[in-house]
């Protein structure tokens, strides 16, 4: 979900499209443990390919894979979780940030938390809080992400991935619109978000060092960790896991079933979709879909 950590930075997203080649034959990884998967079988004349990204990382640390490019350039279509080349999804993404019915940040808090969230905004994040009175608190913590990093330059694999497709002249489409996206934190309480990020700002050198174990979770591509690392309390997701991941994973199923018969595609989402029984490799199984592990090194 911090793709909207994109949207509040305003960075540039590309776009393209390319025509399909031949069926490929990927190497296979020796064990589940990669971000890197070929969806075949069910009726599917050529695979798919399904990756896990990380929204927000140093960019130094954001490497591809020889089996990626080539799945990607196999691909005659890219899919991420919205369609991010599409200039309207950022500007519709800057109209939904807010709260609804007029509610402002300080209607969450006691006079002393909303005067400590000020406090450090004003001087961890450099700008005042005034800025982003009404803007749902989730969002909020995403401006938080960069100052848990150990570098200043910073990007998305998601960002990486869409220069790529770019040089391949490949078009980006979403399985999400921004207006779900938004719907989706509204469906979660203001409170329990205002709650959420003055625990993260209480807290931020524990949750440097949480993040800093997200990464190289992520980096070692170990998806049994990375289910467990989605489902720790420190992430803070264990309450609302059914909307932020189960219900949206159930839709893109639907979704990829009907995208996948009519053309090769690449599906770059966040890699806390892909594993556990409510996970997109699973659930794709159920489908009767064959899902193989491709080495990605």
């Amino acid at each position: 979900m911090n793709t909207w950590f994109r949207l509040i930075t305003a960075l540039l997203i590309f776009s393209g499209c390319k025509a399909q080649p031949a069926a490929l034959v990927l190497p296979t990884n020796k064990d589940d443990n990669t971000l890197l998967w070929e969806v075949s079988g069910a009726g599917l004349e050529r695979p798919s390919y399904l990756f896990g990204t990380f929204h927000l990382m140093c960019k130094s640390d954001i490497h591809f894979s020889p089996a990626l490019r080539t799945a990607l350039q196999a691909a005659k279509l890219v899919y991420m979780e919205m369609d991010m080349d599409d200039p309207s999804v950022l500007l519709g993404g800057m109209l939904l940030m807010n709260m609804k019915d007029g509610k402002e940040l300080k209607d969450f808090y006691t006079a002393e938390e909303y005067k400590k969230v000020e406090i450090f905004f004003r001087d961890t994040i450099g700008t005042p809080l005034q800025l982003f009175k009404r803007m749902k608190p989730m969002m909020l913590e995403s401006m938080l992400y960069p100052k848990m990093m150990p570098c200043k330059t910073m990007s998305g694999v998601e960002e990486e991935l869409m220069k790529m497709a770019k040089i391949d002249k490949k078009e980006i489409k979403g399985l999400e619109t921004i207006e779900f996206q938004s719907s989706v934190f509204d469906s979660i309480p203001y409170a329990e978000q205002a709650k959420d990020l003055l625990k993260t700002i209480d807290s931020m050198a524990a949750y440097r060092q949480y993040f800093d174990t997200m990464l190289t979770v992520y980096k070692s591509q170990q998806i049994d960790e990375i289910e467990k690392m989605f489902n720790k309390s420190e992430f803070g997701m264990e309450d609302n896991k059914d909307l932020l991941l189960d219900k949206r994973n159930k839709n893109w199923v639907i979704q990829l079933k009907k995208i996948m018969q009519e053309q090769t595609v690449f599906v770059a989402v966040g890699a806390g979709h892909l594993p556990g029984s409510m996970g997109l490799i699973q659930l794709l199984r159920k489908e009767g879909y064959t899902l193989k592990p491709l080495l990605n090194k």
